[in-house]
């Protein structure tokens, strides 16, 4: 991937007027008539409770703000929203069994839910088997492409790639050794198993390759730390690559402070540290530490910031940030009500048809757009984090990136693509073989 130059928030400032106009009508809206009749159900599947609460409770306050918004300009096709929302509590087990009652029991038209992959994971086979379709808004590892799920968060080429990109950068500090840091379960195997097969094909050899896992809720980080300070003195340039997910970032920050390692010294760039959970830590030790995301809260666009005061004026709260996947909320909620206003119907079958090459405007600035594979187009951003909890973005991708279901890092998936359109209708489909590894659709 091709780097480009440093950025200050001042870049950010040239949108396009018309793309700032039409998210200005998305996010506020005009006074339209009162929708009427049966509501229209959507679920609502993200933890309220346990580990992964710090991160998720959010999007579940988003959904509901996008469902007034959307109900003030006349609901869909004249109809009311109505969120079903459930607590699936970070149960990976019970992720499942609240999707089947959202499905089965409420008739919802699609979902909109799940943060870690172990939970998407757990709902996939209920959403192939009932048919339902699930918004997806989180980073993942990739390595999945179903017909039934819509993946507006980013895939590893648009995230955990560029991010690696950067720090091999003289921008981001020419690293040569990495500690691939991050919680035990599909997410960060699997990523960090596409990241060391990347790395590698860059010329950093086995024994510069550090890997590390620990559970969920992981709240003693001393002796990892005390390792990972060990292993970056040898004399070579160290980064951390951090999938650590949930409330086990903030000891494991304040553990780095704790121990004297700072940006400076062993930079740290998280895929899964946002605005959130920085409102949650003392960030004065983690000044200059890194994110990759596809939006901070900070990037001044116009679009951005409407949607920033739709959501202080929602919450009541102008503390409450905004994050990333909050975006990918945004975009997925968006993108579904076109392709039902589209149809005409909420049939899932031709909603699933109508998505792909719908486009949306995002938050700073872009378009996202629909791909045949149930992937969008996204900016890549790499950000600072600063004393205040905002991050400085330093580093941006020159246009939107495509995401890329399968990894071409990986040899068993090199030569796959997902295409749900026809005649390919296939989540897996091997280019060189020409033939379809799994259930074809249509």
């Amino acid at each position: 991937m091709t780097m480009s130059p440093r950025f200050s928030r001042r870049d950010f400032t040239k949108f396009s007027l018309a793309a700032s106009a039409a998210m200005l009508a998305g996010v506020r809206g005009a006074v339209a008539a009162t929708p009427k009749g049966e509501p229209i159900r959507i679920g609502v599947l993200h933890s309220l409770s346990g580990t992964m609460a710090i991160s998720e409770t959010t999007l579940k306050d988003v959904i509901l703000m996008l469902v007034e918004l959307q109900n003030r300009k006349g609901g869909v096709l004249g109809r009311p929203l109505e969120a079903v929302v459930v607590d699936p509590a970070s149960n990976w087990p019970l992720f499942a069994e609240k999707a089947r009652q959202l499905l089965a029991v409420d008739k919802v038209a699609s979902v909109f839910g799940c943060w870690t992959s172990v939970s998407r994971k757990s709902v996939l086979p209920v959403f192939e088997e009932l048919n339902g379709i699930l918004f997806y808004p989180v980073q993942y590892e990739g390595q999945e492409c179903s017909r039934n799920v819509f993946y507006t968060g980013a895939a590893p080429n648009q995230q955990a790639i560029p991010a690696v990109d950067y720090l091999l950068s003289a921008d981001g500090g020419g690293a040569k050794r990495f500690a691939l840091i991050g919680t035990d379960y599909v997410y960060p195997r699997t990523t960090n198993q596409i990241l060391q097969n990347y790395l590698k094909s860059k010329g950093i050899a086995d024994a510069d390759i550090m890997v590390n896992y620990t559970p969920f809720g992981q709240s003693d980080w001393q002796t990892i730390v005390s390792q990972l300070k060990a292993f970056g003195s040898a004399g070579k340039k160290t980064a951390v690559v951090s999938t650590i997910n949930g409330d086990a970032n903030v000891p494991f920050y304040k553990e780095l402070g704790a121990q004297g390692i700072s940006a400076t010294d062993i930079p740290v760039m998280a895929f899964s540290v946002g605005e959130e959970e920085l409102a949650g830590m003392d960030t004065k030790p983690l000044v200059g530490q890194l994110a990759a995301w596809n939006y901070f809260e900070s990037i001044d666009s116009p679009a951005n910031k409407s949607f920033i005061k739709e959501w202080h004026d929602y919450t009541k709260n102008p503390k409450r940030t905004t994050n990333d996947p909050m975006e990918a909320s945004y975009i997925g909620f968006n993108l579904w009500v076109q392709a039902v206003e589209k149809v005409g119907s909420t049939d899932h079958d031709k909603v699933i048809d109508a998505m792909v090459g719908l486009k949306q405007a995002n938050l700073t600035g872009g378009t996202a757009q629909v791909l045949p594979n149930h992937h969008i187009t996204k900016p890549v951003y790499i950000g600072e984090i600063q004393d205040d909890g905002q991050f400085n973005v330093v580093w941006q991708t020159p246009k939107e990136v495509p995401g890329m279901a399968w990894s071409p890092y990986v040899p068993e998936t090199k030569n796959l693509i997902g295409d749900w359109t026809r005649p390919v209708s296939c989540g897996n489909y091997d280019t060189v073989k020409k033939a379809c590894l799994g259930a074809k659709h249509g």
